[in-house]
């Protein structure tokens, strides 16, 4: 398979390599900020392309994927309040757009422990609180993950109006805590706060191995795929 890579940091890195590893090729690398042309692409057979840039540049890289008709994977986060843009121009082009805000297959096993937590929990008196913590190099906080884990909780919980980046001690919102320290590859905790005790569920990465693994997975599958996809629609496949 033949794969373009948008963004070549650390994760890009980790992406390449175990791609290449399970037999794939890296045509095309457009690393940063740098903007993409038609003629970077002519002549290039490319089955997919992996988007892990920065906030700043993954609308106008994903914008070229759909436009220039090559499925595109997307996991950089930051940029998701123009995510309904990128819909609409996946299905007015007849595109194909898989976006998460992360690939690891731990994690999305631990946002459906989340999800059926907070169902259990709906109705008794505990208050949640997510802390995330990350590696210093991280642009936007807080996390992608973070944000998946706390819309789980609200939409299980009507007396949840939204979510705060700070414990504002509204019980109506759900507070997210970003630490950025050291080279963290990602530490996501959920708590629940009881007047006698408290509930807690972590997920901690050991390394950013199965971040790009899960990348390249999903990249494998998507191919002949229309539409927005998400991990729902790879994990139930």
């Amino acid at each position: 398979m033949n794969i373009a890579l948008f963004g070549y940091g650390k994760m890009g890195k980790a992406i390449a390599s175990i791609a290449r590893d399970r037999g794939h090729k890296i045509v095309l690398v457009v690393d940063g900020q740098t903007k993409s042309d038609q003629a970077t692409l002519a002549g290039q057979a490319i089955d997919v392309a992996i988007e892990f840039s920065t906030p700043e540049a993954a609308l106008a890289n994903i914008e070229f994927c759909l436009q220039n008709g090559l499925p595109v994977l997307s996991g950089t986060t930051g940029w998701l309040d123009k995510l309904p843009a990128i819909e609409a121009l996946t299905q007015k082009v007849d595109g194909t757009f898989f976006y998460a805000s992360n690939f690891s297959l731990g994690v999305n096993l631990f946002f459906q422990l989340n999800r059926h937590l907070a169902k259990l929990l709906v109705n008794y008196d505990y208050r949640p609180k997510i802390t995330e913590v990350h590696h210093i190099h991280k642009k936007d906080a807080p996390s992608g993950t973070a944000i998946t884990l706390a819309e789980a909780i609200i939409n299980e919980n009507p007396a949840l109006k939204n979510w705060v980046d700070r414990d504002t001690g509204n019980k109506q919102q759900l507070p997210i805590i970003s630490v950025r320290e050291g080279e963290v590859p990602g530490t996501h905790t959920v708590s629940y706060q009881g007047e006698n005790d408290e509930i807690t569920i972590s997920h901690r990465a050991g390394n950013r191995q199965g971040f790009a693994l899960g990348a390249v997975m999903i990249a494998e599958w998507l191919p002949g795929k229309k539409g927005v996809l998400s991990m729902d629609d790879f994990m139930n496949s």
